[in-house]
């Protein structure tokens, strides 16, 4: 006869006698026969986890904690209520022999038992960080709400929390130590995270958040998060994310829309009686109404259903922002958020309201460009190398070029070139960075590094760069691997190296000029290398006059003369030929002229700029007693250039005043709206790349260069450089766009104390991120950041 298998929650339908009320009782029945039998102990049957705890603490011959017997108790009489458990553990009572313990417990708990596992912290602890991560482990997927405000475990912890995950799902943190977030591990049920005051946070990691695909909120406010772009591209890795702060409202403790703007909260978040008794144990905790939020997630992942709210303009004034990350301050802040993460309903406690994101969308287009070139759709370069070889011309043409252009069709190769730069630049939004000048073994004193001051690349060999040291050095390197050709040790005092310009003309000569006024003209072919050694055999093909105090030199387009300003009101002009200084021009302006440029195709057109905040176009064919034009800026100038057709000017002024202007008359053509840091000392440079195409700017007292569309202004990226051994800041003191690579530049950078270094760092937007690996050196070093170019 067939076996027949019952569940039956209250009684047996064959016997009709009366049975447990545990819906894992079990009868079987055989014929006329009846037996019966318990899947798992009914939970009168079990033991509390009391008793469990007290039978370990004999095991181990240990003392109680009262305030572990305590928490036992209150969750055996719930589960006496309710049929599980629900345990909340807080760790400022504990020690580490408690953690022992515990782990035993929760171990032995079955999982059917055990619904959620709380663990809070509020003051100051020390505990050991592998016996806490072997608590969060032990209570793996009932793993509730993590909240750790105060821990002096702290970095052996943290590493291995952001290394390996947990199975939490809601994370409150408010003493990560981290510089560059780097939270990569598996956290699949994470829904809210909080890393509220985390004041080391700067960066994040390329992977960062990559392994959350159910975080609903997270809050980031009074961090140091400062990139837009770097923000941005670590919070695409998270698919759900709904709520977003990096500031809130006073009144907020998480991340849902704010009272007092949009009324009450009825509805929006379901919490139970147990969340109100956890705030009123922590004082409020932030995030502690949304502790059991997950009870209110659907299967398919979506939120609990929200009321209509109707939100007026006059109600969106009453924000005022609160502990905001630097990041806040960014112009269109809110704009660039709301357009980056389309699936975004709540940002900083205000709504996003579909009115709000049409704006945000029109803000964006005129102020930012998604990818170069007004591509405005990230293309495979399979597909555009597949077209280009069958000569296709249906590629995506931006619809300007279709209304303005009718044979569009007949696309060149410029137009290919551009295409695949633009798809390359949007699989690359982590730029691959390489630094170009660690050349110990050059010098004999091997404690010693070479420390760049200014450089320049070659006008006609792509893989040539020379840069001068604050030691007096010169050195000429192959850039693309990075091997040195010619190295000049410094002859006398120690100078730094502030004016460096090649011939054109005569590839191989280049002017040099220091601080100390020496100016020199020397032929890198006189330089040979004999077993790996570089030494001088009569590399100095001429000396010239002095020109004290000395910032930039420039040679003009026909190799015949160059200008010398520096820290005064006069500038030089030299004949290369003989030698000689020709002409002293003096008083040409207010203030000191810091860097004087020849135009790129004219050898008598010439641009001053200067601290006086006056830029000035002069030509050699007249008498200069007036400049061809005067235009000024509101700051002082650092430095000025023109652009590879001489068709404009670009202009840099103190703290990221940089406009470019029409080269003819000094209008202006674009002015490129940086945000301005306050500082007088935050002296800002800018160049070409891609020929005329867009610009590089950075500035003395930041971690970052913008990259602007030349043309219309538009914001392309900002690059954040970092030392990629130390994770500290670094700061740009002078940059270059590529003459001969699309979307390349070099920038050379310094960070500051406690160990200053000076480095050419080499960066490729085209290419995946890559950290640079560096070696910190202490120097001590003479302030000449607002001199040269």
């Amino acid at each position: 006869m067939p076996l027949r298998l019952y569940f039956s929650p209250s009684f047996c339908m064959i016997c009709a006698d009366k049975s447990t009320s545990n819906i894992n009782h079990v009868r079987f029945h055989k014929g006329g026969g009846c037996a019966s039998m318990n899947l798992y102990s009914a939970s009168m049957d079990s033991p509390s986890l009391q008793s469990l705890y007290l039978d370990y603490c004999r095991r181990h011959e240990l003392m109680p904690n009262e305030a572990i017997s305590s928490w036992f108790s209150k969750a055996d009489d719930e589960k006496t209520r309710r049929g599980k458990y629900n345990l909340a553990i807080l760790l400022d009572q504990l020690t580490n022999i408690d953690l022992l313990t515990l782990i035993d417990v929760i171990q032995s708990v079955d999982t059917f038992q055990l619904e959620s596992v709380d663990i809070l912290n509020e003051t100051s602890c020390q505990l050991n960080a592998q016996l806490l991560m072997s608590l969060m482990r032990a209570a793996d997927e009932k793993l509730n709400v993590v909240y750790l405000q105060d821990m002096s475990s702290g970095e052996d912890f943290f590493r291995e929390l952001s290394r390996n995950g947990i199975s939490c799902r809601v994370l409150n943190i408010w003493s990560l130590l981290q510089q560059k977030l780097n939270m990569v591990g598996i956290f699949n049920q994470l829904h809210t995270l909080n890393l509220d005051f985390c004041t080391s946070i700067t960066n994040f990691h390329k992977d960062c958040f990559s392994g959350m695909p159910n975080l609903m909120r997270l809050s980031m406010c009074e961090t140091r998060v400062s990139n837009l772009w770097v923000a941005t591209t670590a919070l695409s890795n998270l698919p759900s994310l709904v709520e977003l702060r990096f500031q809130k409202c006073l009144c907020c403790q998480d991340t849902s829309p704010c009272i007092s703007l949009y009324g009450k909260k009825d509805n929006l978040f379901v919490s139970g009686d147990r969340d109100a008794e956890l705030c009123t144990s922590l004082k409020h905790l932030a995030f502690s109404s949304q502790a059991e939020f997950e009870n209110e997630i659907s299967d398919s992942g979506k939120l609990p259903m929200k009321p209509e709210l109707r939100v007026t303009e006059q109600s969106l004034k009453k924000y005022i922002s609160h502990h905001p990350s630097p990041i806040c301050y960014e112009k269109h802040y809110r704009e660039y958020m709301i357009v980056s993460f389309p699936r975004l309903e709540v940002l900083d406690n205000m709504l996003i309201l579909k009115n709000e994101k049409e704006t945000a969308r029109h803000v964006f287009s005129s102020c930012y460009e998604i990818l170069p070139y007004k591509r405005k759709h990230r293309e495979s370069l399979v597909d555009i190398l597949r077209d280009r070889e069958a000569g296709a011309a249906n590629l995506y043409h931006p619809s300007s070029l279709r209304r303005k252009d009718p044979g569009f069709m007949n696309v060149g190769p410029s137009f290919y070139l551009r295409t695949l730069s633009a798809a390359k630049l949007g699989s690359s939004l982590w730029p691959y960075m390489e630094p170009v000048s660690n050349f110990i073994h050059l010098i004999k004193d091997e404690t010693r590094r070479l420390r760049p001051r200014q450089f320049e690349y070659h006008p006609s060999d792509s893989s040539l760069m020379v840069f001068g040291t604050l030691d007096g050095e010169i050195v000429v390197i192959n850039s693309d691997n990075g091997k040195p050709i010619s190295y000049l040790p410094s002859v006398g005092t120690d100078n730094s190296i502030l004016g460096l310009c090649w011939l054109k003309q005569s590839p191989s000569m280049l002017v040099a000029g220091s601080d100390n006024g020496s100016l020199k003209l020397f032929d890198i072919k006189s330089i040979r290398t004999n077993n790996s050694e570089l030494y001088e055999i009569s590399s100095v093909k001429a000396t010239f006059q002095d020109f004290e105090q000395l910032t930039s030199v420039h040679v003009n387009s026909t190799d015949e003369r160059f200008l010398v300003s520096g820290f005064s009101r006069d500038l030089a002009l030299y004949d290369i030929t003989s030698g000689k200084r020709i002409e002293l021009f003096t008083d040409l302006h207010r203030e000191p002229i810091n860097v004087a440029k020849f135009a790129n195709h004219s050898p008598f057109m010439f641009v001053t700029s200067s601290f006086d905040r006056d830029v000035k176009m002069w030509d050699l064919r007249q008498k200069l007693l007036r400049p061809c034009y005067t235009t000024s800026s509101s700051r002082g100038n650092v430095m000025t250039c023109f652009s590879p057709d001489d068709c404009y000017l670009l202009v840099s002024a103190v703290d990221n005043e940089v406009k470019q202007l029409f080269a003819v008359d000094g209008r202006l053509h674009t002015n490129f709206e940086i945000a301005h840091t306050c500082s007088s000392h935050n002296y800002t440079r800018s160049y070409y790349m891609n020929g005329r195409d867009y610009i590089v700017s950075g500035s003395c007292d930041e971690q970052v260069v913008h990259v602007c569309c030349a043309q219309t202004g538009r914001r392309l990226r900002d690059v954040y450089l970092e030392d990629g051994e130390s994770g500290n800041s670094l700061y740009v003191q002078s940059l270059r766009g590529d003459p001969f690579r699309d979307f390349h530049f070099s920038v050379l950078v310094t960070s500051k104390l406690p160990s200053l270094k000076w480095e050419i760092v080499k960066i490729n937007m085209l290419s995946s991120y890559h950290d640079t690996t560096e070696h910190a050196h202490a120097a001590t070093v003479r302030s000449s950041f607002g001199l040269g170019g």
